[in-house]
């Protein structure tokens, strides 16, 4: 095997941001599509967890990762739908209900995840895009998981309907003006809910990448709280689909930078290297608190701004 040197820790930090943003920008995605509507949803993480659950349980049952992928995002759908639903409902803050959301959702993936743990579900497979080297390493760096591909697409395709069609219109009029809406006739509660269970089926996908691909196993300190950090990441991302997509590469890159490190030798403060994404997390959050930058570009029915 070819010993690169610190040359190994761009690769690494490559190939780590090109697999670990996959879960941070299908949940980013569908929480921006959340957010667009006006509706914040904390409780992406128990979606997530959930995601996750599902999809190895059922690529397990079937023998077919890609069903346990769309099992993922039903699930998410399910749980963003009741997140919606709850949310509807008179003097309900939808902050509050995401909590619960998360510790539901969470708590019934550990349930019912248990028989889980130790059987080996067939996971989802690698486009090689680094054959052209013949160094090992650039190799496995450059190895992609089709759900990258489409998140990317996605993301294009997502900034393309905000801003073009009716359908993109309507989620940022109620997101940015409900009065305004109603009085063209929309109903502000069902755009919103359909907006959040299609976060809802975003973040499940999300959820299933990390259980069906990297890591590629199914344990209950799976996500290590990937899905609120996402909520961060559209805030930083201020709300533009791919802007989610250069922040996400961001947060996976901050994420590998522990395990590249180590891959050199470098072991001292190891664990603090790998608190990289959690640092960076707040880092945005302080960033973005002066009253002049914070939530710029923001939809200005979400609770975080009134």
């Amino acid at each position: 095997m070819t010993d690169l040197g610190w040359w190994g820790v761009p690769i690494g930090v490559l190939g780590g941001a090109l697999r670990v943003s996959t879960p941070f920008l299908f949940v980013s995605l569908g929480e921006c599509i959340t957010e667009k509507s006006g509706r914040i949803n904390l409780g992406l993480e128990g979606i997530l967890v959930m995601g996750a659950m599902s999809g190895y349980g059922v690529s397990y049952a079937t023998g077919n990762p890609w069903l346990g992928v769309l099992a993922a995002g039903f699930a998410g759908l399910l749980l963003g739908t009741l997140h919606g639903l709850i949310c509807n409902l008179p003097r309900v803050n939808d902050i509050a209900v995401g909590i619960g959301l998360m510790l539901f959702g969470t708590g019934l993936a550990f349930f019912l995840g248990k028989p889980y743990v130790q059987p080996k579900a067939p996971t989802l497979p690698a486009i090689p895009l680094g054959d052209w080297s013949s160094i090992p390493q650039i190799q496995a760096a450059l190895k992609v998981n089709p759900l990258f591909l489409i998140g990317i697409v996605l993301a294009i395709l997502l900034a393309w309907a905000f801003r073009n069609t009716r359908w993109g219109l309507v989620v940022r009029m109620v997101g940015d003006g409900s009065d305004a809406a109603r009085a063209m006739g929309y109903r502000v509660n069902a755009v919103r809910t359909l907006c959040t269970a299609a976060g809802g089926f975003l973040a499940g996908i999300g959820g299933s990448f990390l259980s069906l691909y990297y890591p590629g196993s199914w344990s209950e300190g799976l996500s290590s709280g990937q899905g609120l950090m996402a909520v961060a990441l559209v805030i930083f991302a201020r709300w533009q689909p791919v802007y989610c997509f250069y922040a996400s590469l961001l947060f996976g890159g901050a994420g590998s930078l522990g395990p590249a490190l180590q891959s050199v030798g470098v072991t001292s403060g190891y664990y603090l290297f790998n608190a990289a994404p959690y640092v960076l997390t707040l880092g945005i959050m302080i960033a973005t608190c002066s009253t002049r930058r914070t939530l710029a570009g923001a939809p200005g029915e979400l609770s975080i701004v009134k």
